[in-house]
């Protein structure tokens, strides 16, 4: 609640207060004046009760207005997206997750929104769009359609222009496909794709870091000489679309122990390379990291294929070390370190897959316990 100032100029009182305006689709606070009075008779003195009155009379509405309404000029939602939302994440975001902002509005919400306001959207246009969707997407897909659009709304809402996000209560109206079975390597799988990839020893260290270290491919475009000693790789770095910058999350900052399945490939990479000392690791020849979905579509790819290898890309190959590890460990710790989650759950959730063996034991497990509590009876 502002009280206003009350100045003096030219034999005139004024009140001098801060409204918010909209200025190219963005709020801004802005300072305005409003004449009350002449000088004269009962209005002698800035700080005399009849000029104050007049002061607080006017200051009333202006306050009442400021809570009650909303800005005078709507915005589309694809200007937002284009001019303020776009930009904001470009500026905070990961280059790969605002490369997948892209995409997603490309491909659903760009011709879906139109030449809708931000203001004029209603919660059920979200929940018809989302329920439409539903019969040929994927429940993982809807989830970040949902997300980026609900991220747009709040955006605007934290910026003055809207009230309340329409997408805040958007439901599926039915059933959602589930999600596919990702795929994963098994160790005899990862041996043989890197004995097929002999020729090139490049290739066979880099499925040797996606395989038994759970490297994200980011992370291996990312690695420098310099993060390797004699016993570990240090992840500092990870490169996406391009862009080299931050690992995906802080917990993914870390060292991991050097084993023989990568430090044998890695030494001789390291001797084809000239023996250097720093330096990207798998450059493009330009002093720049390589670009690695390129050499798996132009090499790995068509190398496994002339072999009837089948390819389950390099994720496969992380979420195969999680899945062994676990198995040898007989438990998801392990996994989770090498993988650097932040927590359990999303280890065992998203990576570690099923193990035959570990039912089998944990099921015997369970009859000798129920066969030794009868004998106590």
């Amino acid at each position: 609640m502002q009280r206003g100032y009350i100045y003096e100029a030219s034999g005139f009182f004024y009140v001098r207060y801060c409204v918010t305006e909209i200025v190219n689709a963005k709020p801004k606070r802005v300072q305005r004046s409003h004449r009350l009075c002449t000088k004269g008779g009962k209005h002698y003195a800035s700080d005399c009760k009849a000029v104050k009155l007049l002061r607080d009379e006017f200051m009333l509405s202006v306050n009442q207005t400021q809570q009650t309404s909303r800005p005078q000029q709507d915005t589309l939602i694809v200007d937002f997206w284009e001019k303020t939302y776009l930009p904001f994440a470009k500026e905070n975001l990961r280059a790969s997750t605002v490369y997948g902002y892209e995409q997603i509005w490309n491909q659903h919400l760009k011709l879906h929104f139109d030449e809708m306001t931000l203001r004029d959207y209603r919660t059920y246009v979200g929940s018809t769009f989302l329920t439409g969707l539903a019969k040929t997407l994927g429940r993982h897909t809807l989830q970040h359609i949902r997300s980026l659009a609900s991220g747009i709304f709040s955006h605007a809402v934290n910026l003055g222009l809207i009230e309340s996000n329409p997408w805040h209560d958007c439901k599926i109206l039915g059933k959602t496909k589930a999600p596919g079975e990702t795929k994963h390597y098994t160790l005899e799988e990862a041996e043989n794709i890197i004995s097929a990839l002999v020729e090139r020893v490049d290739c066979q260290l880099i499925m040797a870091l996606a395989f038994f270290l759970g490297l994200r491919p980011g992370e291996i475009q990312g690695l420098q000489w310099e993060d390797f000693d004699e016993e570990w790789v240090h992840i500092r770095r990870a490169v996406a679309r391009g862009v080299v910058g931050e690992t995906k999350t802080k917990s993914s900052v870390a060292s991991l122990p050097l084993i023989a399945p990568v430090r044998i490939p890695l030494n001789l990479w390291r001797q084809k390379s000239g023996s250097p000392s720093e330096g990207w690791v798998f450059p493009n020849g330009n002093d720049k990291p390589l670009d690695l979905k390129s050499l798996v579509h132009r090499v790995i790819v068509p190398t496994l294929k002339a072999k009837k290898i089948e390819w389950k890309t390099l994720y496969a190959g992380r979420r195969g070390a999680a899945t062994i590890l676990t198995q040898l460990t007989g438990d998801a710790l392990a996994a989770k370190e090498l993988l650097r989650h932040k927590n359990l759950a999303v280890t065992t959730d998203k990576y570690v897959k099923a193990i035959p063996e570990a039912l089998l034991k944990g099921v015997k497990l369970l009859e000798a316990a129920a066969t030794t509590e009868r004998e106590k009876r």
